[in-house]
């Protein structure tokens, strides 16, 4: 008994399977024919993924799908939405930015000229100061002293002139009176050869005098300058940059007490490669930036430009100068300088995003009136950033791609942008890719099928039919 219920139990069983698979075989034609005949070209059966998702007839394989008819992939040409822009003349200038990092017109180290004890110094850190202002005093005791003793021996020199001139006047009278007496006879040889001997000593002796007096004055303004040496002062116009000692320090001639440093004008110095070293000419105009005022633009001038090449690396050292009355640039302050190198007035110009490299050559997208572009090699002169001139390959007026020109190639479709701004119905927003493979109305067939496509899905109602029914949209939709 218990084994005829078994076998009762799997014959139901297995007759309930046949008739469930039985069933879903027998639908597979009507739901895939239905999806057919609702959805048009691929329209398969239930909506979404199955019917009209990826595989039916709105979906990716679809008639409005990424690979039917109408969709992303299809045999169609590209249309983008660009830019453009009309070449016109205008004025143009070449510029060559060189960086670097500001220098004063003149940094002194000052030294004192006497080795001693500092004794007091009247300035500190970023103090302005003026040639000859006095900055630092060494103690000067010993000098005064030694002056004073220059100046009494002075004195004794001159008093030892006063009575050789007194002397000699003595003598130049008795040699006088010797020669009267000589002529008369009256006075022998010898006595007269004595008195010019006298007479000359004296004038000797006077001249040892001034000699001595000489040499005394020379000594007492060797010390005064010593004694002046003890005061050291700015050589030069500026500010303090660094204070190297305190009072009470012993300071020498290697020791520099402070740094001035003048920044009444400022200096850049740059290298400059040998290409650009011919386009650059004294007195050039330039343009100073720094990063300390941005958005300000500070005029100088190439002040210097360097005769020769540095060997090693082929560049060749410019100074330019810019005037600082405010003292605003401050040595030591990153600054780039734009020199303009060459400017034309009556340029033919285009935008700088309308000349692109395509093929190893560089040229411009045309707009034609059908709304096609075609390549064009243009040859290229001086480059700014948001313009370039063109030397050959176009004419005034000529209409350029310039938004959307580097992803174009030469027979492309194209929808100008002021075009699409209108509103017109099936374009893409700017910069959107549309695919299309005849009118425009074909991207609606798509999507009528998806609709007609879901529908059928959804009455049909079966996974697998809408699959198989999408699949059969695939292969009739492909071109």
């Amino acid at each position: 008994m218990t084994r005829t219920v078994l076998i009762v139990v799997v014959l139901v069983a297995a007759l309930a399977g046949v008739a469930f698979y039985t069933g879903v075989f027998s639908r597979e034609p009507a739901d895939a024919a239905a999806g057919q005949a609702a959805g048009g070209p691929g329209a398969g059966g239930r909506g979404g993924r199955e019917g009209g998702g990826n595989f039916g007839g709105g979906g990716d394989f679809g008639g409005g799908g990424n690979f039917g008819r109408g969709g992303n992939f299809a045999g169609g040409t590209r249309t983008m939405t660009v830019e453009t822009a009309h070449a016109h003349r205008g004025s143009i200038t070449q510029q060559l930015v060189v960086v670097g990092n500001l220098v004063g017109d003149a940094t002194v180290a000052v030294v004192p000229r006497a080795a001693g004890r500092l004794q007091d110094i009247s300035v500190r850190l970023g103090d302005r100061v003026s040639r000859g202002q006095r900055i630092a005093k060494i103690e000067d005791f010993e000098l005064q002293e030694q002056v004073k003793q220059q100046e009494a021996a002075l004195e004794v020199s001159r008093a030892t002139i006063r009575q050789r001139e007194a002397d000699l006047k003595l003598a130049e009278t008795n040699a006088e009176r010797s020669r009267n007496l000589f002529a008369r006879q009256l006075l022998p040889k010898q006595t007269l050869d004595d008195t010019e001997a006298r007479y000359q000593a004296a004038v000797a002796q006077l001249d040892l005098a001034r000699a001595q007096n000489n040499q005394s004055t020379a000594r007492l303004d060797e010390l005064r300058i010593n004694l002046a040496n003890t005061i050291i002062v700015s050589p030069v116009n500026g500010f303090v940059a660094r204070r190297a000692v305190d009072p009470g320090a012993f300071v020498g001639q290697n020791a520099p007490v402070v740094d001035v440093v003048d920044i009444g004008r400022v200096r850049l110095v740059a290298n400059i490669v040998e290409k650009d070293l011919t386009s650059m000419q004294t007195g050039d105009e330039t343009r100073v930036e720094v990063d300390a005022f941005p958005g300000e633009m500070f005029m100088g001038r190439v002040a210097r430009v360097a005769p020769v090449l540095d060997p090693a690396t082929r560049t060749a050292p410019i100074e330019i100068e810019i005037p600082n009355p405010g003292f605003r640039l401050k040595p030591g302050m990153y600054a780039r300088v734009t020199v303009t190198t060459d400017e034309r007035k009556e340029a033919l110009v285009v935008p700088a995003n309308a000349v692109v490299d395509t093929g190893g050559r560089r040229g411009v997208f045309l707009a034609a009136d059908n709304n096609t572009v075609s390549f064009r090699p243009v040859t290229v002169g001086i480059e700014e950033s948001t313009q370039i001139e063109i030397l050959d390959g176009l004419s005034e007026g000529d209409r350029v791609v310039t938004t959307g020109a580097a992803g174009l190639r030469d027979g492309d479709r194209v929808i100008l942008a002021e075009s699409a701004a209108g509103g017109r119905s099936g374009e893409a927003p700017d910069g959107a890719v549309q695919t299309t493979d005849g009118p425009s109305d074909a991207g609606g067939t798509g999507a009528a099928g998806a609709a007609r496509g879901a529908g059928a899905g959804r009455q049909g109602g079966a996974r697998e039919g809408g699959r198989r029914g999408g699949a059969r949209g695939q292969q009739r939709s492909t071109p």
